[in-house]
């Protein structure tokens, strides 16, 4: 500030007052308010909007690295890449010639892991059309001849299939859903003798409460929030 912008003023006895500044008027009440709706609009878009759709990768097989897209879906819960390599490490990496069975396939990350594998046929089973869209197009990228998508009830697929007729049913219901014992009883009906059926829950599900099913733990793992379960079927006796 130049010294020519400065109003000086003499006080009694010849003092000179301190040099008077120019102070921001007060802003209206209405301003704030409106500064503030607008904050607070801005602040309600941000949340509200989408957020980006994300990522995850075949962990291994002929497409080893291939990258699947996560729509923002309600209810789409990938399985996480820890779960996945642990459950293609129990059930041995080489899947040739098995019938899987994906009741709730989602992005697909589950069956198509197992198709990567050297599984005969994977039947991808999803209710949500846009997932089912999606499905349609990493098949046909993918090339992958057994693979088929179906848009419908994983349960009521489960039920229509032979009985013991599949190597490997995918459980992987959404957690707040009322699918498990219906999902887990058609499973036990589909699945062979020497099969599994891989359970994906919010808590661990033990032989006692799998017995109405006729299945038991054959092996159990969490990792965060997520319990994973291979299922067997109970031997008789």
């Amino acid at each position: 500030m130049s010294r020519s912008s400065l109003r000086l003023e003499t006080l009694p006895g010849g003092r000179l007052a301190r040099p008077a500044r120019n102070v921001p008027a007060a802003e209206p009440d209405d301003a704030k308010e409106s500064k503030n709706t607008k904050a607070a609009k801005s602040s309600a878009r941000k949340d509200a909007a989408p957020q980006a759709a994300g990522e995850i990768r075949i962990i291994g097989g002929q497409w080893k690295r291939t990258r699947l897209p996560v729509a923002q879906r309600p209810g789409l819960r990938p399985t996480p890449d820890r779960v996945r390599e642990t459950l293609f490490n129990w059930l041995g990496q080489d899947l040739t010639g098995w019938h899987c069975l994906d009741a709730f396939a989602g992005t697909g990350a589950l069956g198509l892991e197992a198709a990567s594998r050297g599984a005969a046929a994977v039947q991808l089973v999803e209710n949500d059309a846009t997932l089912v869209a999606q499905l349609h197009k990493l098949q046909a990228r993918l090339a992958a001849t057994a693979v088929r998508v179906q848009r419908g009830d994983g349960i009521a697929a489960l039920r229509q299939v032979a009985p013991a007729s599949l190597h490997l049913v995918l459980l992987d219901p959404p957690f707040d859903s009322a699918f498990f014992e219906p999902a887990l009883q058609a499973a036990a009906k589909a699945v062979a003798a020497d099969g599994f059926v891989y359970l994906e829950a919010p808590q661990a599900w033990t032989d006692e409460a799998l017995a109405p099913f006729g299945l038991v733990v054959h092996r159990h793992l969490k990792a965060g929030a997520v319990h994973a379960h291979l299922l067997q079927r109970r031997l008789a006796g």
